[in-house]
């Protein structure tokens, strides 16, 4: 809220290149950006989270930015965006360290799908007329690529190949304040617990929002700390990062069909259907027995846009997966900081 004790200044212009995502917004940050220390991009991420990589962002010129991106006036609670770093190695295009209103995140598929589309947009990629090309991409949790489609000079899609995603638990009592539930969880860059939205009396619909997020955060509190939401072979991608409450739809001729609303963060809602979300749904779906390599899971989000996921093979930390959506550029930006503006880098309202 306004009065709070904000930087008054940046290092200089901040330049970006918005897109949305399946309705979710990725603010993808070019230019303006101090140097970020570290030699791979979880490293980088660590040193602009508090000490050991956990808890609060560190302040600094950074964190600055982020503020200044994510608040009122220039952004919004909802606001989703990355920063363009370099890659771990010269096997990336690029690096990219996710960041949204509370601090930085281990990985987002939309973000993955926008940031494809980007660097053929802008040159950065080199791409056919038609065709498709890849576009690696190293994030907090690893090395990711997105197959960008195109056909007569437009990229009609984009193609999200994830890092394995692993099921640590199946049936996880978890107490609600709306009765005792069943969640999975698993690992899929990032860690998610998913539920029937049915097992708490709700409904994946706009109208239910507050209800959804409440019960998103309710369970995300309740699983702090738990066993299975601890990453089996890096700890720095722990924890609850994201809820997801489903719907189940009637299945297509190519395989099921759910909706969803993802809450992550502090009680924010995702507006695509959950890139990374999904690939964790594709996996608790096939340790279900409920989809095949060959099928496909239609997911919509809770404002009716839909990803496809695919199983696309096994892997000795768990099963690689595929997740395919659209996304278009909303706006092209340069952002500055006014030392005499009372409001700084800005403010949310809850």
């Amino acid at each position: 809220m306004a009065g709070q004790d904000h930087p008054r200044s940046l290092p200089g212009p901040v330049e970006a290149v918005d897109y949305h995502c399946a309705g979710e917004p990725f603010r993808i940050v070019t230019a303006g950006l101090p140097a970020v220390p570290g030699d791979s991009v979880a490293e980088r991420r660590a040193c602009a989270l508090g000490p050991g990589g956990a808890g609060e962002p560190r302040p600094g010129a950074l964190d600055t930015v982020r503020q200044l991106l994510s608040r009122e006036p220039r952004g919004h609670p909802g606001m989703y965006g990355g920063f363009v770093v370099p890659p771990d190695d010269e096997g990336a295009h690029l690096g990219v360290l996710f960041w949204h209103k509370d601090g930085y995140s281990t990985a987002c598929g939309h973000g993955t799908v926008a940031l494809g589309a980007w660097a053929v947009d802008s040159g950065l990629v080199p791409a056919p007329a038609d065709g498709r090309v890849a576009v690696r991409i190293d994030v907090p949790s690893g090395r990711v690529t997105a197959t960008v489609h195109r056909t007569a000079g437009r990229t009609t899609a984009v193609t999200f190949h994830n890092v394995p995603a692993l099921v640590t638990a199946a049936k996880l009592p978890v107490t609600t304040s709306r009765g005792t539930v069943e969640v999975s969880v698993a690992h899929a860059g990032a860690c998610y617990a998913a539920v029937p939205a049915a097992a708490l009396g709700l409904a994946v619909t706009p109208a239910l929002l507050p209800e959804l997020t409440a019960a998103g955060r309710e369970i995300r509190a309740a699983l702090a700390g738990a066993e299975a939401t601890r990453h089996p072979g890096d700890p720095r991608l722990s924890g609850v990062y994201g809820v997801i409450l489903f719907d189940e739809l009637p299945d297509t001729p190519a395989g099921p069909a759910q909706r969803n609303v993802t809450v992550f963060a502090d009680g924010q809602i995702d507006r695509s259907p959950c890139g990374s979300g999904t690939s964790a749904r594709l996996a608790v779906l096939a340790a279900e027995g409920r989809i095949a390599p060959r099928e496909e899971l239609r997911h919509e989000s809770v404002i009716g846009t839909v990803f496809t996921g695919r199983l696309a093979g096994d892997h000795p930390d768990g099963l690689l997966t595929e997740v395919t959506g659209t996304a278009h550029r909303t706006g092209e930006h340069r952002f500055v900081l006014d030392p005499h503006d009372s409001l700084g880098t800005g403010f949310l309202l809850p």
